[in-house]
């Protein structure tokens, strides 16, 4: 299904089921945004990697004008949909200062694989403990899927781009699996530095070779 979008490109990734609080400032965009509340619309999130406009985003629908000021700036809430995939650009419309896309959304697979998500969810439990971070998820944990965590593993930009790309659940497991299977040994051994390092210039109690 192809569909035409107001866009609203942004230097982040926002994954399916994300809740994102966005403060309004810009004319175009506050134009965007009444448009689409008074409208009942949703409008699309594009990833923008440098100053490139990318090639997959995320459909989002305001929730909630939290304010608005004196100015027109406004604080809002949102809740994301469908990840979709652009197929072209419109960068002007008629009476409008925002841009638009039309765009196609592509067949999304997110059955959850209960043995997937726990291996997932152990190792990033332990990335947080190592880096003393406490994550409370709004769901229980068998009903956590890979959007839900893909924000909490320690991925950039590009990388949360990549996993924004892959359109089954299995394959998203996969690469938050091998991310952290990277990730620990490295941050394991930064702690291990850290006390090495704590210890230099302690007393400490050594015991020696005992010859008879």
């Amino acid at each position: 299904m192809t569909n035409f979008i107001p866009i609203f490109p942004l230097s982040i990734v926002v994954f399916p089921g994300e809740e994102l609080n966005l403060h309004i400032f810009e004319p175009r965009y506050k134009q965007l945004i009444n448009d689409c509340y008074a409208e009942h619309r949703a409008f699309g999130i594009p990833t923008m990697i440098g100053s490139e406009v990318m090639e997959f985003g995320t459909l989002v629908s305001v929730s909630d004008i939290k304010e608005v000021y004196d100015d027109g700036k406004m604080d809002i809430r949102t809740s994301a949909g469908n990840v979709f995939r652009v197929l072209e650009v419109i960068k002007e419309l008629p009476d409008k200062l925002y841009s638009g896309a039309i765009v196609t959304y592509p067949e999304n697979v997110i059955d959850i694989n209960p043995d997937a998500s726990r291996k997932v969810l152990i190792a990033l439990k332990e990335l947080h403990r190592l880096l003393k971070i406490t994550k409370e998820f709004k769901k229980q944990d068998g009903e956590l899927v890979s959007y839900d965590m893909a924000h909490h593993v320690g991925l950039n930009m590009e990388e949360e781009f990549e996993l924004l790309q892959l359109m089954r659940e299995d394959q998203r497991m996969e690469y938050l699996k091998r991310h952290l299977a990277k990730v620990l040994p490295i941050i394991r051994e930064m702690e291990s530095l850290k006390e090495r390092i704590k210890l230099n210039g302690h007393f400490r109690e050594l015991k020696g070779l005992g010859f008879e």
